[in-house]
């Protein structure tokens, strides 16, 4: 298996490091990875593919870090996004394909009597939270402990340029402690405007979690029973879980939730689903960008729903996923070396039993790019409906390769 080489991957970011704070700043960056051992700039993609600046050819199961869940360059989505794009995007006004797309997405959520549309999940979790405080007129919001909801002040994982008042009003209790957040909300009575939480629990550097058995319901029977609104962070997760939003898996019904990386296959766009109770607040809250109303990423919205469900694109997810993650656990086996898969098989979480510094995890990663393979040591891989059995079959080939590397370490 040929052996990879980053030179102009390097070259660009030494240059970029010059005029670019970090050189790629964000969940992007590098250094994040491993720096040095895998691609740092891609030049095109196709498919569940992409090429690097080196000309590096790697099948992704970062699938931009979620977003890309029917392939790179869908023709159906293209073609769609084309024919908006010449009729207009970025207009004074905005177009019918809102009012169409918000008519068919209301119709898809069956909770959902309305929807409110932005450009990423951050926009809109934050918005989630002003519309649960005008509702309520309460301050509170309870989040589960190392929850990632974003890069606003009161959830973002960075430190620098925040002050004390950021998190003032932030609650928190431990993903599956119902007891805990019991006590939250009876220690706050009356104070708490709303919780938010993502379907399950995926901290990075840590195994994924999955709700225990009645914790959703419960949940929703306290908040019901305290007036707290109930958001539901789907960001990450929705079609990749359920063709009808996360909620419909787990058993449960939020009053808000929040929609965006598998919603338009790449292109820039999100959206918050609420019932007709939290429509009056959310008519007052503030929501506007310059370009939050373009028609294109609309028009690719419709047609990655719309493509998700002919496709029986769920199922596929799901398919891929399991071989994917039950191929890695034996080959791992066989090399002597214990896998934990955790999480939903569409976006496991894949480290080393016991390699509690990712130290070989970290290794397996490099090692995995440096034969075409993309993945990453410290956050969930993605599927997408675009990957076959031969991706599966390229991969576990090169984690053969990859294991021996990793048991020699």
């Amino acid at each position: 298996m040929d052996i990879c080489r980053f030179d102009k991957s390097m070259s660009l970011f030494d240059r970029a490091a010059k005029v670019i704070p970090c050189g790629i700043y964000g969940h992007l960056s590098p250094v994040i990875r491993v720096p040095g051992s895998t691609p740092y700039y891609a030049a095109r993609a196709q498919g569940s593919h992409f090429w690097d600046v080196d000309g590096n050819e790697f099948i992704d199961w970062l699938c931009a870090y979620g977003p890309m869940v029917l392939g790179y360059n869908h023709p159906k989505v293209e073609e769609a996004a084309a024919k908006q794009r010449k009729l207009g995007n970025c207009v004074t006004l905005p177009g019918d394909i809102m009012v169409e797309l918000a008519e068919f997405l209301v119709d898809h959520i069956p909770f959902a009597d309305w929807t409110v549309f932005a450009k990423n999940g951050s926009d809109l979790t934050t918005w989630a939270l002003q519309v649960a405080r005008a509702h309520t007129g309460r301050r509170k919001i309870i989040m589960v402990e190392g929850t990632y909801h974003g890069t606003h002040a009161w959830c973002t994982p960075g430190h620098a340029g925040l002050v004390p008042g950021d998190r003032d009003d932030m609650l928190y209790f431990k993903w599956n402690d119902i007891l805990g957040f019991r006590k939250l909300t009876e220690d706050n009575k009356g104070e708490i405007a709303g919780v938010i939480m993502t379907p399950y629990h995926f901290p990075n550097w840590s195994d994924n979690l999955l709700p225990a058995d009645g914790f959703w319901q419960e949940i929703q029977t306290i908040c019901n029973r305290e007036g707290i609104v109930l958001i539901l962070d789907d960001v990450r997760t929705c079609y990749r879980l359920h063709l009808r939003g996360s909620q419909e898996l787990f058993g449960f019904q939020p009053d808000l939730s929040v929609h965006c990386k598998t919603i338009a296959n790449g292109y820039p766009f999100s959206a918050c689903f609420g019932r007709n109770e939290f429509k009056n607040a959310a008519s007052k809250v503030f929501l506007t960008g310059s370009y939050w109303f373009s028609g294109v990423p609309m028009a690719a919205a419709r047609a990655t729903v719309q493509e998700i469900k002919d496709s029986g694109g769920v199922e596929i997810m799901y398919k891929i996923g399991k071989m994917l993650i039950d191929g890695l656990v034996e080959r791992a086996k066989g090399h002597g070396l214990k896998l934990t898969c955790s999480g939903h098989q569409t976006m496991p979480f894949v480290k080393f039993t016991d390699d509690d510094d990712f130290f070989l995890t970290q290794i397996f990663s490099a090692e995995m790019a440096r034969r075409g393979i993309f993945v990453h040591p410290h956050h969930n891989w993605f599927i997408s409906t675009a990957h076959t059995e031969e991706d599966v079959s390229r991969t576990l080939d090169a984690a053969d390769e990859a294991f021996k590397v990793v048991r020699s370490a």
